[in-house]
């Protein structure tokens, strides 16, 4: 069982627009081995394209989650008819990284969570800001964080992310995997992802890949 622990000094006052720490986090003495995130941000090849970055992130994997395996393909979600959000799997080592650092990076950087049902011009319920927790820890530090973040004030509307278990992950078609870093000449990528990683390497360059080495 993971469990949940405060953080010292999280809490401090911080200027608007600026991203705190969460405030409770999962103790990594108690998460043992590699652990699972699945998290949905927009478009899967922008927010894998920052998360890939991440260092203590062993592998990020664009897929779907909310509805079943029957209409889990690029096609049918697509037409935004489906329960499905397009998601990434991330799987992370907490001695490295936490959940809640994961949390930090989702909201600062990899998409807008003030946002309904879309992410700029990609409009639609697959676009959706949600968390799709693996367990009763994870739900805690994402509630605690979005309270905390609205708290703040940090964004100027308030958060719409859904928060909700997560039932089955199902892996995106073979094309979809690692699409930002094998096509940054696409227009898509070069607009909208490429701006992603660009801001996390310079907000968060010691969460980087190599910058703990």
């Amino acid at each position: 069982m993971n469990l949940v622990c405060e953080i010292p000094g999280a809490n401090l006052a911080i200027a608007r627009g600026d991203f705190p720490n969460p405030e409770r986090d999962i103790d990594p003495a108690s998460a043992h081995g590699e652990q699972h995130a699945v998290l949905g941000g927009g478009c899967f090849w922008c927010v894998e394209a920052v998360f890939k970055e991440i260092d203590g992130v062993n592998s990020v994997t664009s897929g779907y989650s909310g509805d079943g395996a029957h209409n889990a393909d690029y096609k049918t979600v697509c037409t935004g008819t489906t329960n499905h959000a397009e998601v990434v799997s991330i799987r992370f080592d907490p001695t490295r990284t936490s959940f809640g650092q994961l949390l930090k990076v989702y909201f600062a950087v990899a998409h807008d969570p003030t946002q309904k049902d879309r992410q700029g011009e990609d409009r639609g319920r697959q676009y959706r800001s949600a968390i799709f927790t693996t367990d009763a820890a994870q739900k805690l530090v994402a509630e605690a964080y979005i309270a905390q973040l609205d708290a703040a004030g940090v964004f100027n509307a308030p958060i719409v992310t859904e928060v909700v278990p997560l039932e089955e992950f199902h892996e995106a078609e073979a094309y979809h995997h690692n699409y930002a870093e094998l096509h940054p000449e696409q227009g898509y990528i070069a607009a909208v992802a490429a701006p992603k990683v660009a801001k996390l390497r310079k907000q968060f360059s010691d969460k980087l890949k190599g910058s703990n080495s």
